[in-house]
């Protein structure tokens, strides 16, 4: 076993498929397939398991991959600081429903931590998706939320795919308007303040149940519904036609200007947000550094953390 083959494991995982992380590595797709198998047939495992979609972690793959990027950014670690090596090329990634604080945690990390050379990727992407991202190991980190409606659905998917829910914090939820509206002059919005103005929400693709909406209270009844996939149309479109979303109240005016406020919206419901992670990982270096630009934010934005 060589510290190159375990890169090589990493970036087959990183990359998703075998036939990406060729092209990444510079290197042919038999010449890849041989370094696992060299790897299985030395360690007496199955590193992967072979699949439609391409290939994905065998349970002692992913034990193996835990010890792997340890001994990797060790490596690193002492080639810099005691080689004269030229800087690490760094990698880490995420998935998360769309939150602006996410993304602010995201730049922050980058700005620390970003080398000459890096590979950092942030998904804002469907809440199915996310489960699968860090299942598969494609994120090492997702967030999301749970609440009291979609709480025994989402916990009962974790356990069946060996994921843990670490709570950050619990939000009232809030209405995201633009600042021309006129719900945006009140201190509380009821729903029925809501009936005439279009209900803007993110799209969930297949897996469009209720459980996995962002927006809480998604069963409530609306005459006018739009469905978005990105986050920036969203806000386009509260602004350009009145229209309102839910979330948890934290709005980053740096990143998303000042023509949106948020204003607490009267409902009984919490929105607890959190981060998930594959149970048999620990996390990287920049995974722990990412949680705590998280919670800094958070504590920012005058909540506590859990």
């Amino acid at each position: 076993m060589t510290l190159q083959q375990l890169k090589y494991i990493i970036e087959i995982v990183n990359s998703g498929s075998m036939s990406e992380a060729a092209k990444r590595l510079y290197i042919s797709q038999p010449s890849l397939s041989n370094v696992v198998k060299e790897l299985e047939r030395e360690s007496g495992i199955t590193l992967f398991m072979r699949t439609n979609k391409g290939v994905v972690l065998s349970v002692e793959g992913t034990e193996f991959l835990g010890y792997a990027r340890q001994i990797v950014e060790q490596a690193e670690l002492l080639e810099s600081r005691y080689f004269n090596s030229k800087p690490i090329h760094t990698s880490f990634s995420i998935s998360t429903q769309h939150y602006s604080f996410a993304v602010n945690a995201f730049v922050a990390l980058i700005k620390k931590y970003g080398n000459e050379e890096y590979d950092f990727n942030l998904r804002e992407t469907r809440t199915y998706e996310i489960i699968e991202d860090v299942k598969s190991h494609r994120s090492e980190i997702g967030i999301l939320y749970l609440s009291s409606f979609n709480n025994k659905v989402m916990v009962k998917l974790f356990k069946e795919n060996n994921l843990t829910f670490n709570p950050l914090f619990t939000a009232n939820p809030h209405i995201f308007v633009s600042k021309h509206n006129p719900l945006s002059k009140k201190e509380f919005i009821a729903l029925d303040d809501l009936k005439e103005y279009p209900y803007l929400s993110f799209e969930q693709g297949t897996y469009n149940s209720f459980y996995f909406s962002e927006e809480i209270l998604s069963t409530v009844y609306r005459k006018k519904n739009i469905v978005v996939s990105d986050r920036a149309t969203l806000f386009n479109l509260l602004i350009g036609l009145n229209g309102y979303t839910i979330s948890t109240g934290i709005i980053s005016a740096e990143l998303n200007g000042t023509d949106i406020v948020s204003v607490p919206l009267k409902a009984d419901e919490l929105i607890t947000v959190g981060w998930i992670v594959h149970k048999d990982m620990s996390l990287s270096k920049l995974g722990m550094a990412y949680i705590e630009e998280l919670k800094s934010i958070i504590t920012e934005n005058g909540f506590e953390i859990e």
